[in-house]
């Protein structure tokens, strides 16, 4: 039953998008207002350039640490030329690909165009209702 779930049935469609000149600490507060773990970077456009996530925001942590005050912006941070993966996708593909990387989300793709992000927590909750 899971082998037939879609990407496109438990991503979040409504994402909340970065852009590359945003201030870091203007990025972290985004990501913990909205209670999310990453988010995409995307030019004015809407073209995806990175994301931006946890991790990225720990560099940000660290660097203010060492060089004594937290500045900077979003593209100087974020990881570029993130993993993508398709709407139509199956959610067992989904759950090897986070099985054997290391990001908690991933941009979602539907006809060349950015639809959506999926997470760990996106494909567990398709887990939990498949039932």
């Amino acid at each position: 039953m899971l082998t037939k779930i879609a990407i496109a049935d438990y991503m979040t469609k409504h994402v909340v998008k970065l852009t590359p000149s945003l201030n870091v600490i203007d990025a972290v507060k985004t990501m913990i207002e909205h209670k999310i773990t990453s988010a995409p970077v995307v030019d004015a456009q809407g073209h995806l350039l990175g994301m931006f996530s946890e991790m990225d925001g720990m560099k940000v942590f660290l660097d203010g640490v060492y060089n004594q005050g937290m500045s900077g912006k979003v593209g100087d941070y974020m990881t570029k030329n993130p993993i993508t993966v398709q709407a139509e996708s199956s959610i067992v593909d989904l759950a090897e690909k986070f099985q054997n990387l290391p990001v908690r989300s991933f941009p979602v793709y539907e006809d060349n165009e950015l639809v959506g992000i999926i997470s760990r927590t996106d494909l567990l909750r398709a887990l939990a209702t498949a039932q």
